[in-house]
């Protein structure tokens, strides 16, 4: 009997190891706040074993720090296409993308690819995650109190006017603490080129954003902005569209009565995507492309889309999203919209220095 276990034994001895190697693995991503859906990276672990280290940034600085530092020991980041996972592929700090492993990859739209492949030819480094933009969340019925019932609620004119600001200040004005997302869309607003470096250009942007630096009453992460809104602690605020959307849902939930809207600019919506993407030194690049085929499968992505409100790049996830958030131009923009949106590019470094020295002064008011 015992001479007919011992093979049973033998196999078990190879395959223990492999199982508490298996039960070990961990996959660590880091991504922004409040942006997957917690039962997707539920079923992840359960479908294949490996766990998931899931932490937080609040800022591209945040995350470019990082991966410039080196070792960061993440399998999976999700930087912005420009100008943060631009200037990571060109440093060589991504690693690319084996597609026969992400064979859902097929799932992608090709539109949309193509326009995050002028930075990334070939699309080899990282595959579009979330995408939305960047307008301005409101109180209705504050702001119109403040600037009258007839107020045109579709532009930057409810911020940058400085009578508005000033009228507005009352209840709480925000900025989220973007310099990428936020000067880009004050160059527009003043029909300017949003990719200008042009000294000149610079400086009226300057000068716009000081006209209502007084009536500001914080400059801060965008995840404290959606909070801000939700509790109806602020009334306006420059921001991404998905925080606004999801600071609605949440107003809407507490039921209070705080009715939060969002301004597609119609002078042109800064238009961004979130990338999947795997560091160089990841050390589970193999679980990384896993993950990555795993979010972008349909059902996975449309439950993203339902939790956080920002769209995603795979089109036949549509008739999955729940019809409010379907139909909601918020969140899915007319092509109308989006024939007027732009993208920002990538600055050189000496732009970058002199956009960064005008944000230090924007926060300092000075």
């Amino acid at each position: 009997m015992f001479r007919r276990l011992l093979p049973l034994l033998a196999l078990l001895s190879l395959s223990l190891p492999a199982l508490a190697q298996q039960q070990d693995r961990v996959l660590k991503v880091y991504n922004w706040s409040d942006y997957i859906d917690p039962s997707a990276v539920a079923r992840f672990t359960r479908e294949t074993g490996i766990r998931v280290r899931y932490d937080v940034y609040d800022s591209l600085e945040t995350l470019e720090g990082r991966l410039s530092a080196g070792r960061s020991g993440y399998d999976i980041v999700v930087p912005t296409s420009e100008p943060t996972f631009a200037r990571l592929v060109r440093a060589g700090a991504l690693r690319p993308i084996d597609r026969a492993a992400v064979p859902n990859w097929r799932e992608l739209d090709p539109v949309l690819m193509e326009r995050v492949a002028a930075i990334d030819p070939g699309n080899r480094h990282g595959a579009i995650y979330l995408w939305g933009t960047v307008g301005l969340g409101i109180r209705v019925d504050r702001v119109r109190a403040a600037l009258g019932p007839d107020v045109p609620l579709d532009s930057l004119d409810i911020l940058l006017k400085p009578e508005n600001a000033a009228r507005l200040a009352r209840c709480g004005i925000m900025v989220m603490d973007s310099p990428t997302d936020v000067i880009p869309s004050v160059l527009r607003w003043l029909g300017r080129d949003p990719n200008s470096n042009a000294a000149e250009d610079l400086r009226a942007a300057e000068q716009a954003l000081m006209g209502i630096r007084r009536h500001v009453r914080a400059i801060i992460a965008s995840s404290s902005i959606l909070d801000a809104l939700a509790t109806g602690e602020a009334c306006v605020a420059l921001t991404y569209s998905g925080d606004v959307i999801q600071a609605a849902a949440r107003a809407r939930e507490a039921g209070r009565g705080v009715e939060i809207g969002y301004v597609m600019p119609r002078e042109g919506a800064q238009l961004w995507f979130d990338m999947l993407a795997i560091p160089a030194d990841a050390p589970n690049p193999e679980d990384a492309q896993r993950f990555i085929d795993f979010l972008l499968q349909p059902d996975v992505m449309a439950g993203i889309t339902n939790q956080v409100r920002y769209p995603n790049a795979v089109p036949a996830s549509r008739p999955l999203v729940d019809e409010a958030v379907r139909r909601d131009p918020n969140v899915f923009p007319s092509p109308e919209a989006l024939s007027r949106s732009f993208v920002a590019g990538t600055p050189p470094r000496e732009a970058e220095r002199l956009r960064t020295r005008l944000w230090s002064r924007f926060k300092a008011g000075r």
